[in-house]
């Protein structure tokens, strides 16, 4: 075997460890399990800051799902029609009795 062959045969094993070392890098730096030398996954270890937002993540994923249940009973609230019929009721006794201006009319030229 010449030289030649020797250094090419070095330069693929070479080549194919940087390559490798290039994958891992790249898996780690993205949060993907990490391969060992037989194709076998390592999966990484969550640190404490990583678990403390997992928990706060958590919590406020919670407390988004309160408020969202909370708007929808008030909107159920604001859009009934006993709440809008109740405030021109209300409108109605304030008026004055000999006034024959529609409420709408009135409130058009305040404006």
């Amino acid at each position: 075997m010449s030289w030649e062959t020797a250094f090419f045969i070095i330069g693929i094993v070479i080549a194919c460890n940087v390559g490798w070392l290039v994958n891992n890098w790249i898996r780690a730096k993205h949060g993907y399990p990490l391969e060992d030398e037989w194709g076998g996954k390592t999966e990484r270890g969550d640190s404490a800051e990583t678990k403390a937002l997992k928990a706060e993540n958590r919590q406020l994923h919670e407390k988004l799902d309160t408020m969202q249940d909370r708007m929808v009973v008030l909107e159920k609230i604001v859009t009934d029609r006993g709440y809008s019929l109740h405030d021109e009721i209300e409108a109605l006794r304030d008026r004055s009795p000999d006034s024959g201006v529609p409420l709408e009319m009135r409130t058009q030229e305040k404006a």
